[in-house]
């Protein structure tokens, strides 16, 4: 029998979970069946089975994906002695999540709602944003010491709020996109309008 490639593994894998989140956005985890993503792929069920088990694992991998994604995107900038602005960052990550995970914005919404019964999902995802939230404290704290925010502020509230912004932002794509003008322009904008609040004048 001929070797195969990795790189040929490594295509195919991406093949059948590529289809299987045009699946998952069209239908939803639970209207898409395991014909429904052979039909997708175009692959027997013996090839996507060699990769994937069930639904669940696929759900899994590509949550994976994604967290990997995004915390590659922190992770140089929380290792920084001068990290962008919040604006900046915050958008090179969902750039960047966007670029590994290309199905619709509504895939995300699903993802958070089957932690509540997958509690392999919900690991996956509290450790990833677990080390979101270390990234985003680390780069908050850095700007304290270059005076660019205020110091008497608690690091990780500031980060805990970053990330809310963008789960939020990714909320209303999913919720509105199609509809409504929610694109990356908006978050940066607002984003933008609150780093530039003062305090108000005191009598």
């Amino acid at each position: 029998m001929a070797r195969v490639s990795p790189e040929h593994l490594a295509a195919r894998r991406r093949q059948i979970l590529e289809g299987a989140a045009r699946c998952f956005s069209r239908d939803g985890f639970h209207g898409s069946s395991m014909q429904d993503i052979l039909r997708e792929t175009g692959l027997s069920a013996g090839a996507v089975y060699r990769y994937f088990p069930s639904k669940d694992a696929m759900i899994v991998a590509l949550a994976q994906e994604v967290l990997s994604a995004v915390r590659e995107s922190f992770q140089e900038s929380a290792a920084s002695d001068d990290p962008p602005p919040p604006d900046v960052l915050v958008l090179r990550g969902l750039h960047r999540a966007g670029q590994r995970l290309t199905a619709s914005p509504s895939l995300v919404i699903q993802v958070w709602a089957e932690t509540l019964r997958n509690p392999d999902l919900h690991a996956i995802l509290t450790e990833g944003f677990n080390a979101l939230l270390g990234y985003w404290t680390r780069i908050v704290s850095v700007y304290q010491r270059q005076g660019r925010m205020r110091a008497d502020l608690e690091p990780e509230h500031v980060a805990r709020y970053l990330v809310a912004s963008a789960q939020g932002f990714l909320l209303q794509r999913a919720l509105f996109g199609e509809r409504g003008e929610v694109d990356e322009m908006v978050l940066r904008q607002g984003m933008r309008g609150l780093m530039s609040m003062s305090e108000p004048p005191t009598d």
